[in-house]
């Protein structure tokens, strides 16, 4: 049957895929709208079943603030040509807004979650796949709630940021924090909110390593904790936001923060970034 142009587009606008594949899709479904969406969604997961080995390096980052709760998310793909595309980036807004509709807990609720139209997350996602023709996945998803949020995405839109404060300070110093986190990747606020497992594993490597120094074969065993201990401070300078020196200053974060307030500091962080 005859396929018009004007029906082509109008299923284009519905699903978001490409002209060819909707005048397909349309084609097939004998000029049913619903059944021509049916088609274009399995078509989307015939892909991911083809691409399921495949790697998602690229990708969009999003970040969204709305009273005292901060959201992020990456819409993860294959390509960057895929990833600097318009389309691709208001995909990953819609699902952003579908989180923030949805207030959604972790990943899994918000893959659960729906749109207006009545399609999860994971249909979404779904669907942008067999619109690119590329493996598409939610690669990250994280929800953090506090007195005040601040959001920081890198130019790129490969990584990003969003941070909780016990209190409002003022936006510059807010910012300047986020984008610190952004670029140095601190693994936790503080030392005392460290993975234990990862504190540990660096203890042990430090101790191993005094141990095989010559300079330290007849030190006491209490001695070389004791060394081990001031190797940690160093550690946490390096690897804790609070901790760690406001780029090309001596300054601290802390510092920073508390000379804008004295009584706010940070209290939640999230943070992602596309790793090739």
């Amino acid at each position: 049957m005859e396929i018009k142009a004007a029906d082509v587009m109008k299923l284009r606008k519905m699903t978001g895929a490409g002209m060819m594949d909707c005048k397909k899709a349309l084609q097939e479904a004998e000029g049913d709208f619903d059944r021509a969406k049916d088609i274009i969604r399995e078509k989307g997961k015939l892909v991911v079943a083809k691409r399921s080995d495949r790697t998602a390096t690229e990708g969009v980052v999003v970040t969204k603030i709305v009273g005292q709760k901060a959201y992020i998310l990456c819409l993860a793909c294959e390509t960057d040509f895929v990833a600097a595309n318009v389309e691709f980036g208001a995909s990953a807004d819609a699902i952003l807004e579908v989180a923030v509709a949805n207030d959604a807990a972790d990943r899994d609720a918000l893959m659960a979650a729906k749109n207006e139209a009545g399609n999860t997350v994971e249909e979404m996602v779904t669907e942008k796949s067999g619109q690119t023709g590329e493996k598409v996945e939610l690669a990250y998803y994280a929800r953090i709630e506090a007195p005040y949020c601040v959001a920081y995405v890198h130019f790129n839109k490969k990584l990003g940021t969003i941070l909780g404060f016990n209190k409002a300070i003022d936006e510059d110093t807010a910012k300047k924090v986020a984008m610190q986190a952004t670029a140095m990747a601190p693994i936790s606020i503080d030392e005392n909110d460290c993975p234990a497992d990862l504190v540990e594993k660096e203890k042990t490597i430090q101790m191993e390593m005094m141990k095989q120094d010559p300079k330290n074969a007849n030190k006491p065993e209490a001695i070389l904790e004791k060394i081990a201990e001031g190797k940690m401070r160093k550690f946490y300078e390096e690897n804790t936001l609070l901790n760690q020196c406001v780029v090309g200053e001596k300054e601290s974060i802390r510092e920073l923060i508390q000379k804008a307030d004295k009584e706010a500091t940070v209290v939640a962080y999230k943070r992602f970034a596309l790793e090739a």
